[in-house]
């Protein structure tokens, strides 16, 4: 299967002709992901479609999410059948990314790729990437425009999860986007609501597991192009029973230190296997740097999965080095 680039317009006559669809967001996924998907498959639903939204793991959505799904839309990754009629693939920058359900896509009569990260070379039958959308909401909602469908509350609540996490609470957040999400608070999104447990809520134990893993936080400041570059790891130990909410969240103070531009919190998932997030503040494009490691994303917001060769993962900081070297400057 050669994969096809489409427009906005290609992409909704694909929409609109479907009456079975699978949205699927990738593993693990953020408020963008099934956001994302939620408000795109409840339009469809409301259309007439047969929907389901899945994701290869874990088994449910993050606690912060759940109340998104105002129809029942998500189903477990078991339950998603092998060969849809249309598959739609949202916030996903490789097809890798869908863990289990990867091969749905090649199961699928069409599978439908929308997404904005720039890292994506593109998969499936067709394609509609737009790389300089803040989020895959941004996306959704001029989808949802062209297919005429209303935006009423429980939508415009799941497009703005998307835009308040992928825009780190609007700071990176475009004078356009800014207007959608206006319009998004005029259909009635309670804007503390659909916040506070997104970005602003742990439970006590959240501290304990945030002290372990800063505990290892190492700043080399001539790293990263002399820019400074900042990392941890969170061992199984550390992490062992934190919500994934938790552990995502450890970024987003490491990325405060104000000597780095850039902040790497590896997370343990298997005796030598590590996840890992990167993050920029605009100077160095991480997402290059996370290809290098086998995975992806944004420009300053990016990660990759990789197989440690030592227990300590020193062998994955090493490589992770030479990618920041190796990375363009923004």
């Amino acid at each position: 299967m050669t994969p096809r680039a489409v427009g906005r317009d290609e992409a909704v006559a694909v929409l609109a002709a479907a009456h079975e669809v699978v949205l699927l967001a990738h593993v693990n996924p953020d408020a963008d992901a099934l956001g994302s998907a939620l408000a795109l498959g409840l339009a469809l639903h409301r259309r007439g479609a047969t929907v389901r939204v899945s994701f290869g793991a874990p088994e449910r959505p993050a606690e912060s999410l759940r109340d998104l799904d105002v129809a029942g839309l998500v189903v477990p990754a078991a339950e998603v059948p092998p060969a849809p009629e249309l598959l739609v693939v949202l916030d996903t920058g490789s097809v890798d990314r869908l863990g289990p359900l990867a091969s749905r896509v090649d199961g699928a009569a069409t599978t439908l790729v929308i997404d904005h990260h720039v890292s994506n070379g593109g998969f499936g039958t067709a394609y509609y990437v737009e790389p300089h959308a803040e989020a895959t909401a941004v996306i959704v909602l001029g989808l949802l425009d062209a297919l005429g469908a209303p935006v009423d509350l429980p939508i415009a609540r799941a497009l703005y999860a998307g835009l308040v996490t992928d825009t780190r609470n609007f700071r990176a957040a475009s004078p356009a986007t800014h207007d959608m999400a206006a319009r998004l608070l005029v259909a009635g999104v309670d804007a503390e609501a659909v916040t506070r447990p997104l970005l602003d809520t742990h439970p006590f134990s959240w501290l304990g597991m945030l002290a372990a893993v800063l505990s290892t936080a190492t700043l080399e400041p001539d790293a990263a192009r002399g820019l400074g570059f900042v990392w941890a790891c969170a061992r199984a130990e550390h992490i062992a029973g934190g919500r994934q909410e938790e552990v995502e969240s450890i970024i987003d103070v490491l990325r405060t230190t104000a000597e780095a531009e850039v902040a790497m919190v590896l997370k343990q998932v298997g005796p030598f296997r590590w996840t890992a997030s990167l993050r920029s503040k605009g100077r160095l494009d991480v997402a290059a740097a996370a290809l290098a490691m086998g995975g992806g994303g944004h420009r300053s917001a990016s990660g990759f999965t990789v197989e440690a060769r030592t227990p300590d993962a020193a062998d994955v900081v090493a490589d992770v080095r030479r990618a920041l070297v190796a990375a363009p400057l923004l």
